[in-house]
């Protein structure tokens, strides 16, 4: 069977989800590059793909991509994955989102200066979601319980672009969270995806 194809750019935090996500149950891909600033997600060979211009988008017939739950209590695992998945798009990314474009995109590709104000802001609703995440990370080893699943697989993506920023100290007053990034850093798959993200 051909691998699946991934198209998009490593760099992008959508691409990165799923090549980690792929790369923790070892399925083979072949990462196809997508070059966003010329607009070649809005070719009519992406569109048919992708038909919101967007990545990533990939093509298998045969792969089917799922969370990843404990297979013990899928009802309860699954409830729980997607607590944490909707909490990481609410206030997680949210506020990750912004800090990392004013701090790495407008600076390296868009030649400007952050606005102080806004990181400032979004680090403020930044700590008050990394509180919740720091009480849960006290109780458990991984967001839906004892067992690693999308919704941390999740979290990767925008995590690995704050550390890369001036703020990543703002993970020190959280130790359990802190930790809880450190083990998720250190996994073989999370590392693959990095070294694509960095190349």
């Amino acid at each position: 069977m051909a691998p699946v194809k991934v198209f998009g750019p490593a760099k992008s935090t959508a691409v990165a989800r799923v090549l980690v996500c792929l790369e923790e149950v070892g399925a083979e891909y072949e990462l196809v590059g997508i070059h966003i600033p010329a607009g070649e997600q809005k070719s009519p060979a992406h569109l048919a793909r992708n038909p919101f211009g967007q990545v990533p988008a990939f093509q298998d017939g045969d792969l089917i991509l799922f969370d990843l739950l404990k297979e013990s209590n899928l009802s309860q695992s699954a409830i729980m994955v997607d607590v944490w998945l909707e909490v990481e798009s609410q206030t997680f990314d949210t506020a990750m989102s912004a800090i990392t474009f004013q701090c790495l995109t407008i600076p390296t590709f868009m030649g400007g200066i952050a606005d102080d104000k806004i990181v400032e802001e979004n680090l403020g609703k930044l700590k008050k979601a990394l509180e919740v995440y720091e009480a849960r990370s006290c109780r458990f080893r991984y967001l839906a319980g004892d067992f690693i699943s999308l919704a941390d697989l999740s979290h990767f993506p925008m995590t690995h672009y704050l550390l890369a920023t001036p703020h990543a100290s703002v993970l020190d007053a959280y130790p359990h969270v802190k930790s809880w990034i450190n083990d998720l850093m250190k996994r073989p798959a999370v590392k693959r995806v990095r070294e694509l993200m960095e190349a």
